[in-house]
């Protein structure tokens, strides 16, 4: 592995399209200036989560893997500043539909892509009527640093995290969408969904990061987006409720040492 620095952005759901793009463009510029090569966004990056109800408006959101309007936004944005940027789609592909992760690289192509694994079912989590579950693990290369981009659920299942480990991953990233649980108001899964990624990367001896959404979109997001090194140490930290970009620096050496 590579020395490599990262960062996460997290924002709320800001009403259009053209309105997120208009955010990522400030987040990822200043990303930039402070020197990440790798920028990673969060759960249907230009998408609200139109999965916390069952409508069929949430089918216009989906769009395909190349040429739709991520594709061209985010594989512009990484051409623009010689970077790679990790997003999130809802993936129509001919009649079938996926909860995507993409990688665009500084060509501004698409890099890479894997398809969420674990689908959750449940009121304010919609997923399983909109699309299905994959069963592949591709590592994708970025400058060195072998990495996996699973998706939000697949965070909670500790098998998940040991196939990439025993496929060689270095880093895994989550992009991400959780918040409240509308059937239990009192439940606070915050410190249980970081705690199950930190105990993951210890066990199998991973870089782990997760950005998640923040704001009010059916639940309410918890964002406390965070980059966490082999040994469970958290890096950087996002807050609950703030638009927010947090970087850190993947030393090898933690890696190697741990």
């Amino acid at each position: 592995m590579n020395p490599i620095k990262i960062s996460l952005i997290q924002t709320p759901w800001t009403g259009s399209r053209e309105t997120m793009q208009a955010a990522y463009r400030v987040h990822i510029r200043q990303a930039t200036q402070s020197g990440a090569q790798l920028i990673c966004l969060q759960e249907f990056s230009l998408s609200p989560y139109f999965a916390s109800v069952r409508e069929s408006t949430g089918w216009d959101w989906a769009e395909p893997l190349e040429g739709g309007v991520t594709h061209q936004f985010l594989g512009g944005l990484a051409k623009e500043h010689g970077v790679y940027i990790i997003g999130s789609i809802f993936e129509r592909e001919n009649a079938h539909y996926w909860d995507t992760a993409t990688l665009y690289n500084p060509g501004g192509d698409l890099h890479g892509f894997t398809r969420k694994v674990h689908i959750p079912s449940g009121e304010g989590y919609h997923e399983d009527h909109y699309f299905g579950g994959a069963a592949e693990y591709p590592l994708h290369e970025v400058l060195g640093v072998k990495i996996g981009i699973p998706t939000c659920y697949d965070q909670w299942f500790p098998e998940l995290s040991r196939i990439y480990a025993l496929r060689g991953a270095d880093f895994l990233f989550y992009p991400t969408a959780i918040g409240s649980e509308p059937t239990a108001p009192g439940v606070d899964t915050r410190d249980a969904w970081q705690t199950v990624m930190r105990g993951q990367a210890i066990a199998s001896g991973l870089f782990i990061a997760a950005a998640n959404r923040v704001g009010v979109e059916g639940v309410t997001f918890y964002g406390s987006s965070f980059i966490c090194a082999p040994d469970g140490l958290i890096l950087a930290q996002g807050s609950r409720n703030r638009a927010q970009t947090i970087s850190a620096d993947l030393n090898p050496a933690a890696l190697e040492e741990w």
